[in-house]
């Protein structure tokens, strides 16, 4: 699965990081990446998770494209 898309989804924090920009983000995609941290992560809330995902961003040249869901999943673990 791929986080290439044409759609923007901000998240909700207060950084002005928190921008996930055009063409990085699918929607779809991000509502099952969330649910899948929340399954593993269930103490974790919303905003520590998404915290976490911004890490794996910026861990990884500020782009989440190119990496597949469980990827992503397994790095924001170990950030959890």
């Amino acid at each position: 699965e791929n986080f290439l898309q044409q759609t923007s989804a901000p998240f909700s924090t207060n950084s002005y990081d928190a921008f996930i920009s055009p063409n990085t983000l699918n929607l779809s995609s991000f509502t099952k990446l969330m649910k899948k941290l929340k399954e593993i992560h269930p103490e974790a809330s919303r905003d520590k998770i998404v915290d976490a995902l911004l890490v794996v961003r910026k861990n990884n040249k500020g782009i989440l494209s190119g990496l597949s869901i469980n990827s992503i999943v397994e790095r924001t673990s170990v950030v959890l």
